[in-house]
């Protein structure tokens, strides 16, 4: 294991930087927007909580982009098994979690909101490089910190556990951020009538409005609820809440009739998405 005082700091050497993403796809877009600031060398990315952990103990970086929701080891569980003498300055990653939002404006930790802009990006690299700097926030200021952190993964968790009960009211439901402009919309996901794609941006239906992202169908769909929300065709998705009735067609083909007075057809390639979800109803 490589001790944390055997490692060079010194000005002149870049800041070591660890990704973690369990989203091979936002680990090589974080990567390569690194490129263009020389400061900073990645030095590893990680797939998964634990992977992180292991990474801070062996390479103790100087900074670290962490994904919240990420299965097994989250984000929050990350900070907490590392505790506040290991851990490096980080930039959190997420979809749409408020509780996280809140805590990290309050607490002057930067977050980076999917998808992530370049604009935004490269604000919260300057305000790490700054921190980083100034060699770092004082030994208390991080023990501040990771106690502020452990109670609000609690909350989450807390949350969690109320929604998995049926104790959930309707300030906990499940939402999506939209930007719009410089400021970001949340839209609550179970409105959601049927999303489509046009090219590198997803249009977002809900109650007859169109809301229009930049995002892939897979990155999207990751940060929607997948009992809820499914792909009928190559660039359709449906919340299944809204349908009301299921058409057969040719070649296996289906034609969904949604509560919103919209048709969608199912392709044949998700043909058997439709047939588990009629298998399903009472």
């Amino acid at each position: 294991m490589i001790n944390k005082q055997e490692i060079d700091k010194n000005q002149s050497s870049p800041f070591r930087v660890i990704v973690v993403d369990d989203e091979p796809l936002a680990r090589r877009l974080i990567i390569a927007s690194l490129i263009d600031h020389p400061e900073f060398e990645v030095v590893a990315e990680c797939g998964n909580g634990r992977q992180a952990v292991d990474a801070v103990d062996k390479l103790s970086p100087d900074l670290m982009f962490l994904d919240i929701q990420m299965p097994g080891l989250g984000g929050f569980d990350v900070i907490r098994s590392l505790g506040s003498d290991k851990m490096p300055a980080v930039i959190f990653v997420t979809a749409f979690d408020a509780f996280a939002i809140d805590a990290f404006d309050a607490n002057a930790i930067d977050y980076l909101l999917k998808p992530i802009s370049e604009e935004r990006f490269s604000r919260a690299l300057g305000r790490a490089l700054v921190r980083l700097r100034q060699d770092k926030a004082s030994h208390a200021e991080k023990r501040n910190l990771f106690g502020a952190l452990n109670a609000i993964a609690d909350r989450v968790r807390e949350k969690s556990e109320a929604q998995t009960v049926g104790q959930s009211n309707d300030q906990d439901e499940r939402k999506i951020s939209i930007k719009d402009g410089d400021s970001v919309m949340l839209v609550i996901e179970s409105d959601i009538d049927w999303i489509d794609a046009a090219g590198d941006y997803m249009c977002i239906h809900v109650d007859g409005k169109t809301h229009v992202i930049r995002s892939t169908m897979h990155d999207l769909l990751s940060r929607l609820d997948q009992d809820k929300f499914k792909r009928v065709h190559r660039s359709t998705v449906v919340n299944t809440d809204r349908i009301v009735r299921i058409q057969k067609h040719m070649k296996g083909e289906y034609f969904l009739h949604l509560d919103c007075d919209e048709i969608i057809k199912v392709s044949r390639h998700y043909k058997e998405v439709i047939r588990d979800f009629i298998d399903r109803q009472p």
